[in-house]
């Protein structure tokens, strides 16, 4: 009986370690979510959201099983221009009818060394589309105050504003294209 017991609770202490998943919080702090576009064929406009949220589920130490969930807050745009902000809150987005953006992953591909494929669908607009963004995987570190282990990760990619309906009576004013760039920091638990 003392074996089978034995043997029950080993088996059951190693199919937690393997299936186990870290705990990966969020670091707020230590994130930025911007974006930007060409304003008459010149000059850069940047502009980022303030409050966004980032579930990040994984098991595997190289985060290939990895699942990601982001979402933003449309009415925190900021491009540090009270007008310009409050005009793409109302004009372009619509935040009183689509107030959320948000991507959930469908892969996350190891490409070589620290570099990754993250694809998804992304909804901006209320308009649900493929994406792919370019991922770097910075590292992992422990974090001198509070020993709590740390990762970062930074992630690129464009977007066709027009696919999403958003600003589609300006073209001549702003390009398309976007380009959407995250660094997030996760405290691994």
């Amino acid at each position: 009986m003392k074996k089978i017991i034995l043997l029950v609770l080993c088996s059951f202490l190693i199919s937690t370690l393997l299936f186990s998943q870290n705990n990966y919080t969020f670091d707020k702090n230590h994130a930025r979510l911007s974006f930007s576009v060409i304003h008459l064929g010149i000059s850069n406009v940047e502009g980022i959201f303030k409050t966004f949220d980032v579930k990040f589920v994984t098991k595997k130490e190289d985060f290939t099983d990895a699942r990601i969930e982001m979402t933003a807050d449309v009415k925190s745009i900021n491009t540090d221009i009270e007008m310009r902000d409050n005009d793409l809150r109302d004009s372009w987005f619509d935040v009183a009818k689509y107030p959320i953006l948000s991507f959930k992953s469908t892969s996350f591909k190891k490409i070589k060394g620290n570099r990754y494929q993250l694809k998804g669908n992304i909804t901006i607009h209320g308009v649900t589309k493929p994406i792919t963004f370019d991922v770097i995987y910075n590292g992992k570190v422990q974090n001198p105050s509070s020993k709590k282990y740390l990762c970062g990760f930074t992630i690129t990619g464009k977007l066709n504003r027009n696919d999403f309906g958003v600003g589609k009576e300006l073209i001549q004013f702003v390009s398309n294209e976007v380009e959407v760039k995250s660094n997030v920091e996760f405290i691994i638990d």
